[in-house]
C-alpha cells in the first residue's frame, strides 16, 4: 500500500507541473496528420484521448510519449469545460470530434481512451448515440461507471451530479443496449479515493463486451501512467477488434 500511496503523490505532482501545457486546447487535425509518420492502418489507427473532471489533456503526457515510441503517431486529445456540459452534450461534441477525425482519416474508426469522467462521456456515445458505429474500442481509466460516492459531494455542478450512483445518466446507461458494437478495456485501481466504492470503475453490463483490469496499489492519477496500464494498452491496440455481438465481462488482475 505505502507503494502505491508513493507512486499516485509522484503521479499528483507530476501532473501539477504538466497541467499549464495542456490548458490550451490542441489544433484542428488536418490532413497533413493522415500523412505523417506512420500511415493509419495495422495498429495506427487514430487514438482520441479524452481527460476527466476539472482536467486537460495534460494528463496523458506519459502515456502519449509511450505510444509514439511505439509508432503510434495518430494521437489526438480533445479539453472540454465541466462548467457548461452535461455528460449527453459532452458526448455530443465528443461525436463531433470522432467525426473530424474520421474525415481526416478516410472514415477509419476511432479508439477512445478516457480517464475518469472522459471515459463515461465515450460510453455515452458509443451506447447511446450510435458512435459504435465510428468507435473501433473504448478504454477507461478509472472511470465511474456504476457511479461514484464522492459524486455528492460537488452538488452544484450538472455533469457531477450525474455521477452518483442513482443519478439518470446512469440509468439509462444501465439500461440495455442491445447494438453496442464497441469492446471495453477497463482499468481499475485498489487505491483510487475519488471512485467509492473503487469496484464502481469495473463495467458490469449484460450487452457490452468489456475487459476489466484490476491494478493493485493504483490511484486515480497514477493509471494513465502505470507501466502495466501502458503495456496492456499497448497490446489492446494490437489485438483486432471486432463488432461485439454478445455483451460478456471478464476480469484480469495485474499485482
Amino acid at each position: 500500500m505505502a507503494r502505491g500511496v508513493g507512486l499516485e503523490g509522484a503521479a499528483l505532482t507530476g501532473h501539477l507541473l504538466l497541467y499549464p501545457g495542456g490548458v490550451t486546447p490542441e489544433r484542428r487535425p488536418s490532413r497533413t496528420d493522415r500523412h505523417c509518420a506512420h500511415p493509419p492502418g495495422a495498429g495506427h489507427g487514430p487514438i482520441l484521448l479524452l481527460h476527466g473532471l476539472f482536467d486537460n489533456r495534460a494528463v496523458f503526457t506519459v502515456l502519449r510519449h509511450r505510444l509514439h515510441l511505439d509508432g503510434r503517431d495518430h494521437l489526438h486529445a480533445l479539453n472540454y469545460s465541466p462548467f457548461c456540459l452535461d455528460v449527453p452534450r459532452a458526448a455530443v461534441l465528443l461525436g463531433r470530434h470522432v467525426e473530424r477525425l474520421r474525415r481526416v482519416y478516410d472514415g477509419e474508426p476511432v479508439t477512445i481512451i478516457g480517464h475518469s469522467l472522459g471515459g463515461l462521456i465515450a460510453r455515452y456515445y458509443v451506447q447511446c448515440l450510435g458512435g459504435d458505429a465510428a468507435v473501433r474500442s473504448v478504454v477507461t481509466l478509472g472511470t465511474p461507471h456504476h457511479g461514484t460516492e464522492t459524486a455528492r459531494l460537488l452538488h452544484p455542478l450538472p455533469i457531477v451530479r450525474q455521477l452518483r450512483p442513482d443519478s439518470a445518466v446512469l440509468t439509462v446507461l444501465n439500461g440495455p443496449a442491445p447494438d453496442c458494437r464497441t469492446p471495453f478495456l477497463c482499468f481499475w485501481g485498489d487505491l483510487d479515493p475519488l471512485i467509492v466504492p473503487v469496484r464502481n470503475a469495473q463495467l458490469r453490463h449484460p450487452d457490452l463486451q468489456a475487459e476489466n483490469v484490476l491494478i493493485r496499489n493504483a490511484g486515480h492519477l497514477s493509471l494513465p501512467v502505470h507501466r502495466d496500464v501502458v503495456a496492456r494498452i499497448r497490446e489492446w491496440l494490437d489485438e483486432p477488434q471486432g463488432a461485439c455481438e454478445t455483451g460478456g465481462m471478464t476480469s484480469t488482475q495485474i499485482a
